[in-house]
Formats: C-alpha cells, sequence, structure tokens
C-alpha cells in the first residue's frame, strides 16, 4: 500500500508492506532469524527511511535483539532464563502441557513480542553485532508465526 502526503512543499509517498511467515520448528533455546525476515520482506530495499517490525503470535516463543557473532550469548541467554524461571515450581498450576508450560509463558512476556528496527537507505539500522533472535522457550514448539510490517518512505 502507499500513502502521499505533501510536508513543506515536498511529495512524499509512504509504502507499506506486510506479510505474515512461518518459521521452522526450531529446539528450545535462543536462535538468529535475520536470514528468514530478510529473504522474506525484500521490500524494504525499496524504503529509504522507516521501520520494520516483527511480531510473534505466540505466547510461549519472544523476540529480541542481541549478540549475532558469538553464539555462548545465545547459550548463556537460555541458562539465565531457566534459572530466573524454573520449571516445576511448585506453585504453577498451568502445567496442562508439560513442565516448560507455564515457564515459557513467563519467559515470552519477560523478553516480548515484538521488536522495532529502522531501515535507512533500504537496509536494517542495526548495530554491528546485533541480530534478531527468537527465543523458543518450549521443548517441542512446532513452527511460529510471524508478522512482518515495514513502512517508510
Amino acid at each position: 500500500m502507499t500513502i502521499s502526503f505533501t510536508f513543506s512543499r515536498y511529495l512524499y509517498t509512504m509504502q507499506w508492506y506486510q506479510k505474515e511467515i512461518r518459521l521452522a520448528a526450531r529446539k528450545r533455546g535462543f536462535h538468529l532469524i535475520m536470514d528468514d525476515v530478510l529473504s522474506n520482506i525484500p521490500e524494504i530495499k525499496s524504503i529509504k527511511t522507516g521501520m520494520l517490525q516483527v511480531f510473534i503470535k505466540h505466547t510461549s516463543a519472544s523476540l529480541t535483539i542481541n549478540e549475532n557473532a558469538d553464539p555462548t550469548v545465545r547459550v548463556d541467554f537460555e541458562s539465565h532464563m531457566n534459572q530466573m524461571v524454573p520449571e516445576d515450581a511448585p506453585y504453577f498450576i498451568h502445567t496442562y502441557e508439560g513442565a516448560d508450560d507455564m515457564p515459557a509463558h513467563i519467559k515470552a512476556s519477560l523478553m516480548g513480542t515484538s521488536v522495532q528496527i529502522p531501515i535507512t537507505d533500504g537496509k536494517l539500522n542495526l548495530g554491528i553485532w546485533q541480530g534478531i533472535y527468537l527465543c523458543e522457550h518450549r521443548n517441542h514448539a512446532s513452527g511460529r508465526n510471524l508478522v512482518l510490517s515495514a513502512f517508510g518512505i
């Protein structure tokens, strides 16, 4: 979709793109998904100044942005989250789908359901060491659905 508007005597055309994608199932842990995102919304190349929002449509997985080079960072994230929100806490009632059920919901709320990244000159304007993570909090998850929304001029 495009929307045109005039600002300070200049005509701008705002571009909007939105796609829903399904990621392949991944094991529990923190996974870089930059390639999945970029390959599914190549339209960002046509945006000079804008924003990409990535939203996950699940309550037991989350998204974040962090280190994209050293994989031990992702291992440490998983270790820390498991210490912070352990399985089999005696006060958990919501355990219908197993010991990882309620902890996955808590972890997803702590980490968040979306990330926003500036688009500059057709590229994501991330720091050199930054990447988008899928934070998979379930032991046996199926694929995950993401909504990718890019907009700008």
